[in-house]
Parts: structure tokens; C-alpha cells; sequence
């Protein structure tokens, strides 16, 4: 055979294991090793990061445990000790309420982490504020604390720290003590939301006393002292409301008249103020008296409040010049201030007064202004009571006529406010007004017995439409 035979070549599918340098390689082996110079081409990746123990802590534990252990380990003893004293004081207070009250219903301060870290803030940095010495920023976070606890459920936390504020504003030194000033009217504030009316009363005469003589501002530019004249017009009007319903009258004109006094007075100071403010003031003309008259307006409104309750309380006593003299000062107060509503019960308590001293003219001309005020403001209630004043006094002066009539468009009133007392009351009214009318024109028909009067008689018996209109009552008991 000519043609070469190839040598056949042995292929070996495994490595030789005897072949000496040679490294021992394997698929797994061969699969590491590129996984490494994989990684060794490709950047590290992130390893996962270890949770610390706090962290792990922050949710484990409850929101009242993390802020306690966070003001403990800051160093802020006095913060937890007050944050911790809160938390058993809520618990008290709903204890003491019992199931089925209001305050059982809502949820605690440890439920609401929101509440929970602006205590824990804000009391920290008073406690900081503390440590330096600087009162007045201990005073300011406290005041911050109780302004943001306005809910319902949360006054006394409010109370709270308003009391606290007053005793850090005491210890302020450097303002001639403003933030005490500011500090008691926050807490007469309080002491009349509560009901406490000595207290109220305690706090801001205390504060009118720091006040008098200074010309502090508030933010909004309405001086301090005007602010405690007018809380105390508002602590001295609700303290009468004792002697009113005792009937001690003498003791609750008292009590009004200091009302008074201290609206006057405060009126006065705003004057004052406002002429300050027009002569200092950068905007034009029209713009400072529109911001100064606005202002007065208000003082005004107090002041005549004041006088119209110091009138009726003189009325009370039976002294009509003197209920008139602050009435008619009512009167005036309220046309300035373009108040229908003040006018029309000016209106009608001087034609009561009127009415007391038998100026029964004069009381028919106050009672139609009273209704002529209220029909242009759409004051039906208003109206309507007029309306039957003056049908009340028309008929006990023998005058059915006009008093019915009076009587009739109360009634009218009445239907369309669709209240029943009222409407039955004016059914009675009219009926009685109709009767009176009448009876008289019937009874001379009765006595004369002539034809004409007993077919007059035999109609209205069938028909029992009024033909008996008294032509001759009006001319009798004229006003």
C-alpha cells in the first residue's frame, strides 16, 4: 500500500495526574477562579449594614419608652421627670372620668407620637434655656407649649404650662416685667374659660396693675393696658350675673359700674394710642383712619355694652332717670356705630323705662322706632315683640282698634317664623284685641233692642263676622 499511513494521536479527556508542574485544575476550581477575576474586574458590591442596637430598639420599644430613654441619656432629668409626671397626671384625669366620659374616648399622649416629640423638643430646650439662665427663652418655649395644646382634650395641658410660663415670666428681670404682664392676661384667659371668675379676676386686676402707665404693644400694635381694662370689663360683667339672680341689685350695680369704669378707660387709652399711631404712620391718610376707626369701633361697642347693662340694672331698682341717662348713652354709641341691633334694644328698654314713670306718648314713639329699626334690618323677632308691645299698651288704654291691628301683624309675623309659642301667644292676643272691639257696639245693641240692632244681632249670630266695629273706643282712654 502506497499511501501513508497518520499516526492516530491519543487524545486524553483528563488531565494527567503523574505530569510533574503542572496544577491540578477542575471545573469547580476553574468556576472559582473566574468568579475571582470576575469580582476582581467589577467593583465591590455594598455588604449589608448592621443594625444597631438603638436602632433596633427605636422598634421595639414604644414611643414613650424612646423618648424617655432619649432625654435620660441627653442628660435632661428635669424634662422626663416633667414629661413622666404628664403622662401619670392624664392618666389620673381619665381614671377620675370614668368609662362613658369624653376624655375616655380620646387617645392618650402615649398614642399620639406627634404630641409626644413636641414635648420632648420643646421641653429640652427649656431645660437647656434653664441651665443658662436665660428665662426669657424658657418662658418662650413654654408659652409655644401651651398655645399648640388648643384642642379640647388637651386644655389642661394648656393650663399647665401657662401656669408655668407665669412662674418662669417672674423671673425675668430684664423687661420690667412685661412677660409677667403677658403671663397673667394668658392665665386670666384660662381661669374664665374654666368658669373661675375670682381667679380671672385675681389675675388681670393684677395685670392691669403692671400695665397702667406703660406703653406696651402687642404684636398687632393694640396696647396692654387697654387688653386688661377690657378683660376685666368682661370678668366684672359675668361676676354681676351673681347679684342679678339673687335679685341683689344694689351689689350688681356695683359690680357694672366698675364694668363700666374700666371700658371707659380703656377706650381712653386706645384714643391715646391711636393718635400716637396717626402721627407715626407711613401709609396714606385714608388707610390709618379706616385701621384707627375700626379700632375705636370696638372700644365703643364695649363701652356701650357696659352702659346698656348698667341701665337695666338701675331699671331693676326702680331708678328710671339714671337707667335713661346710660341708655340714651347707649342709644348714641350704637347710631355712631350704624348697630341696628344695639339700637333697637336701646329703643326698647327706654320705652320701658318710659312706660315705668306713665310717658305713655313718649313709649308709643320709642316702641315704633324699635319696630321701624327692626323691620329695616330684618329683625322679625324683634319686630314681632314690638308689635305686640305696642298692641299691649293700645289695648289697656282702651284703643282695641289700633291694638288689634298690632296684634294682627304680630300674629302674621309669628306664622311665618313658624314658631309655635309665638304663634299661640299672638292667637290670644288677637282674640282678646277682637273681643274687646266689639263688645261694646254689642252691648248697646243688647240694651237698646231696637229692630235694626236685633237683626244686627240675629247676622252676626249666623255669620259671627264682626260687625260690631266700636267706632267710639278710639276716642276713649287717648294716650
Amino acid at each position: 500500500m502506497s499511501a501513508k499511513l497518520t499516526t492516530t494521536q491519543k487524545v486524553t479527556f483528563l488531565p494527567d495526574i503523574n505530569k510533574p508542574g503542572q496544577e491540578q485544575t477542575s471545573p469547580w476550581s476553574r468556576m472559582q477562579k473566574k468568579g475571582k477575576e470576575t469580582e476582581t474586574a467589577q467593583p465591590a458590591k455594598s455588604q449589608t449594614p448592621t443594625v444597631s442596637k438603638d436602632e433596633i430598639a427605636l422598634f421595639r420599644n414604644s414611643v414613650r419608652q424612646n423618648a424617655c430613654v432619649e432625654m435620660l441619656r441627653g442628660g435632661f432629668h428635669r424634662s422626663f421627670s416633667e414629661l413622666f409626671s404628664l403622662l401619670q397626671r392624664w392618666k389620673e384625669i381619665r381614671l377620675a372620668a370614668g368609662p362613658g366620659s369624653a376624655i375616655w374616648q380620646h387617645k392618650s399622649l402615649e398614642e399620639q407620637p406627634a404630641k409626644l416629640h413636641t414635648l420632648r423638643h420643646y421641653l429640652t430646650k427649656a431645660e437647656t434655656a434653664l441651665r443658662a439662665g436665660a428665662w426669657s427663652a424658657v418662658y418662650d418655649q413654654q408659652v409655644f407649649l401651651a398655645q399648640y395644646f388648643r384642642e379640647p382634650e388637651d386644655r389642661w395641658l394648656s393650663c399647665h404650662f401657662y401656669q408655668t410660663s407665669l412662674n418662669s415670666a417672674r423671673r425675668v428681670k430684664i423687661d420690667g416685667g412685661r412677660k409677667e404682664a403677658e403671663a397673667l392676661a394668658n392665665m386670666g384667659q384660662v381661669y374664665m374659660e374654666q368658669g373661675q371668675l375670682d381667679s380671672a379676676r385675681e389675675q388681670y386686676e393684677c395685670f392691669y396693675q403692671l400695665t397702667a402707665g406703660r406703653a406696651w404693644r402687642s404684636e398687632g400694635g393694640r396696647s396692654l393696658h387697654c387688653q386688661a381694662c377690657e378683660g376685666l370689663w368682661r370678668v366684672y360683667t359675668q361676676l354681676a350675673e351673681r347679684p342679678l339672680q339673687a335679685n341683689d341689685y344694689r351689689a350688681a350695680i356695683d359690680t357694672l359700674s366698675k364694668a363700666f369704669q374700666m371700658a371707659k378707660e380703656g377706650e381712653g387709652d386706645q384714643c391715646v394710642a391711636l393718635q400716637i399711631k396717626l402721627t407715626k404712620c407711613s401709609h396714606s391718610i385714608n388707610t390709618c383712619l379706616s385701621v384707627c376707626l375700626s379700632s375705636l369701633a370696638g372700644d365703643h361697642r364695649i363701652e356701650g355694652e357696659a352702659a346698656y347693662r348698667v341701665g337695666l340694672a338701675y331699671q331693676c331698682v326702680g331708678d328710671q332717670v339714671t337707667a335713661k341717662r346710660f341708655l340714651n348713652m347707649y342709644m348714641e354709641m350704637s347710631t355712631a356705630l350704624g348697630d341696628a341691633g344695639g339700637l333697637g334694644k336701646a329703643y326698647k328698654a327706654i320705652a320701658k323705662s318710659l312706660e315705668s314713670e306713665g310717658k305713655l306718648s313718649e313709649t308709643v314713639q320709642y316702641l315704633e322706632k324699635f319696630a321701624e329699626v327692626s323691620q329695616g334690618n330684618n329683625q322679625y323677632h324683634n319686630l314681632e315683640e314690638a308689635c305686640m308691645c305696642l298692641g299691649v299698651i293700645f289695648n289697656s288704654r282702651g284703643q282695641y282698634e289700633r291694638g288689634c291691628t298690632y296684634f294682627e301683624r304680630g300674629y302674621e309675623i309669628a306664622r311665618d317664623l313658624e314658631e309655635v309659642p309665638l304663634l299661640q301667644r299672638a292667637q290670644v292676643f288677637v282674640g282678646s284685641a277682637r273681643a274687646y272691639s266689639m263688645i261694646r257696639k254689642y252691648s248697646r245693641s243688647v240694651e237698646t233692642a231696637s229692630h235694626s240692632d236685633l237683626l244686627l244681632l240675629t247676622a252676626w249670630k249666623e255669620s259671627r263676622q264682626n260687625v260690631f266695629t266700636d267706632t267710639t273706643g278710639s276716642a276713649e282712654g287717648k294716650i
